[in-house]
């Protein structure tokens, strides 16, 4: 239990909390806890000491956390405070001459909890702070609010959203505009932020923070210039029948197809987009394919999750599915399933998810390909970058060397991936994907999902599958097998310290494989800003990647192994057991380490 003192200060901070709070529901919460924590509830003392112990920090995800009351929820007073903060931060960048004065922002939102009501005090707090402000006019994906950004030429774009995150999650996205195109923030702009945000909650009382009503409404014409776009984008990279030129390769091919919007907000937009594409109709799963905050038949919100897809598998069992495409609750991830090898649509359990990986190195050849066709069009180089985190596959490297492009490895995150220079496309291996940057300047699961059907129909029509068009990849690129070893600790400090151990005796092998080089991105110049991530390159072109996660007690460590020896086939065996011997070592590397603790 809390020593008494430190007991006292958590009730009186909570007390102090509850009687300026301006939302009754998180005023009510509040004020309960200290109820129960009086009676010795150690639950409830653990949550005030988690709530009220600091505040929710501001990075360049912007904010991500439990509804609740505290400095550190998610909740109305801390959604003011911070608008109240990047609307100060606006001014700054206006007086600097980084943006139009008054400075502008367009304001999306999702449909989780309390979304709607965070945007519109968003809204309100920046136009009393005299930022000119446009609220999207109902629940809609990210992908949309970070186009709405490009697209009004505003200042900067807030979304409320917590993409993928737990049911009693919700999140404030912040990205910029002018010079940034509607990227996502990187530092020291957080840092920028997250003072003014500090000041704006000193400064008094959020009921004493100015409001106003005096903001536009957007109607429907900024998700209409979104599908257009898309679509656009999407038709003009379409590969065209030889004996028909102006033809889609498959354009007359039927495909079944089972579609989930995972209880969020993609259905509506994201078929718009398919019919404006010209592709064949979903089939949704009907149990997931409105808004629902509880998210009720997922554990989970995350198309990546064991069982998130069931329901989906379920349907196109029934249904004798070819596809399955399923977007994240605020859809700019994408995930796709297919019969797997050897099965036939509709067998029971016979579905395998392509992983993130895998899907991104047949958009990137895709997009790849698709440049190489408007540049001879053109009688031009091709040009443009191809890039990826450098915890994703190496595979696109290869791909872009074969084509001549450009190609850049990142920092995780896509405020990183959207910023490189001449992108044509983008990916994480945790299923985000950037296909027309010139449409987004962010992940858009929806774009990704009708250049993934459109590459599913093209197979069906010349015979194929998308598992044998990873098998060509394998023939023309070499085979990369990935995976990940997850060590979950008792914190996120234990993380950062077993990162630390490897760092000061780093091994010079592994499965009896030479280290050929250690990279630590500490070291500045190695990264866009440096980041505790050790990366190691084998003599065999395997490659580990060790990093802590920044949000979970967690160390994360993906592996990369490649083939390019015989057939698909045998260089896909040489890898994956390649990969497996590397598994292994890296297993015992930690087994070691945590046992001489």
């Amino acid at each position: 239990m809390a020593a008494p003192a430190a007991l006292d200060d958590l009730i009186a901070q909570a007390e102090a909390w509850a009687e300026l709070d301006i939302d009754p529901q998180t005023r009510s919460a509040a004020l309960n806890l200290v109820a129960l924590a009086r009676t010795g509830s150690e639950s409830s003392i653990d949550e005030l000491r988690d709530a009220f112990s600091g505040r929710l920090a501001f990075g360049t995800a912007g904010l991500r956390g439990k509804i609740g009351p505290g400095p550190r929820r998610m909740n109305r007073v801390v959604v003011s405070q911070t608008s109240a903060g990047f609307a100060a931060y606006l001014h700054d960048r206006a007086a600097a001459g980084a943006c139009a004065t008054p400075p502008s922002v367009v304001i999306g939102y999702d449909g989780r909890v309390n979304s709607d009501v965070f945007a519109r005090d968003a809204a309100e707090v920046m136009a009393a702070a005299g930022i000119a402000v446009t609220l999207l006019p109902v629940a809609g994906p990210t992908p949309l609010t970070a186009f709405a950004v490009r697209e009004l030429g505003v200042s900067a774009g807030i979304m409320v959203t917590a993409s993928h995150n737990p049911p009693q999650d919700n999140g404030y996205k912040v990205y910029l505009g002018d010079a940034d195109a509607g990227s996502q923030i990187v530092p020291p702009v957080d840092a920028e932020i997250a003072a003014c945000i500090e000041r704006a909650a000193a400064a008094g009382p959020v009921a004493e923070l100015p409001r106003s009503n005096a903001y536009r409404t957007a109607g429907g014409e900024v998700a209409d210039r979104y599908v257009a776009l898309t679509a656009a984008a999407v038709l003009a990279g379409l590969p065209q029948e030889p004996a028909a030129p102006g033809t889609a390769i498959g354009f007359t091919e039927d495909l079944e197809i089972v579609y989930t919007a995972m209880h969020g907000v993609g259905a509506d937009i994201a078929r718009r987009v398919f019919t404006a594409t010209g592709l064949p109709a979903v089939h949704p799963v009907a149990e997931q394919d409105r808004p629902d905050s509880a998210f009720p038949t997922v554990a989970f919100p995350n198309p990546e999750e064991h069982g998130a897809l069931d329901l989906a598998f379920r349907d196109a069992e029934a249904l004798g599915a070819e596809l399955i495409v399923a977007h994240d609750p605020d859809a700019d991830r994408l995930a796709i399933a297919a019969p797997a090898p050897g099965t036939s649509p509709g067998d029971a359990g016979g579905y395998r998810r392509l992983s993130g990986n895998e899907l991104g190195l047949l958009l990137g050849w895709r997009a790849a390909e698709r440049e190489r066709v408007r540049a001879e069009l053109a009688g031009v180089e091709p040009r443009g970058a191809l890039a990826c985190t450098i915890v994703s596959s190496p595979a696109l490297r290869v791909v872009a060397d074969a084509y001549g492009l450009d190609y850049a490895e990142t920092l995780s995150g896509f405020k990183w991936v959207s910023r490189v220079p001449d992108l044509i496309f983008g990916f994480e291996e945790a299923i985000g994907y950037l296909t027309h940057p010139a449409v987004v300047r962010d992940k858009d699961g929806i774009s990704a999902s009708a250049d993934a059907i459109a590459m599913a129909r093209e197979c069906k029509a010349t015979g194929r599958t998308l598992w044998d068009l990873l098998d060509e990849a394998s023939e023309r690129f070499g085979h990369f097998a990935s995976t990940q070893v997850t060590l979950r600790l008792e914190s996120m400090a234990a993380a950062s310290a077993l990162s630390k151990r490897v760092r000061q005796s780093p091994p010079s092998a592994f499965a009896g494989v030479a280290v050929e080089q250690v990279r630590d991105l500490l070291e500045p110049g190695l990264a866009e800003v440096p980041a505790d991530v050790l990366r190691f390159d084998l003599v065999d072109g395997s490659r580990i990647m060790m990093r802590p996660s920044g949000t979970e007690p967690k160390l994360k460590v993906y592996l990369d192994t490649f083939s390019d020896t015989g057939t698909a086939a045998e260089r896909r065996a040489a890898a994956e057991a390649a990969l497996s011997r590397v598994e292994a070592a890296v297993r015992a590397l930690f087994e070691g380490l945590q046992g001489d603790a």
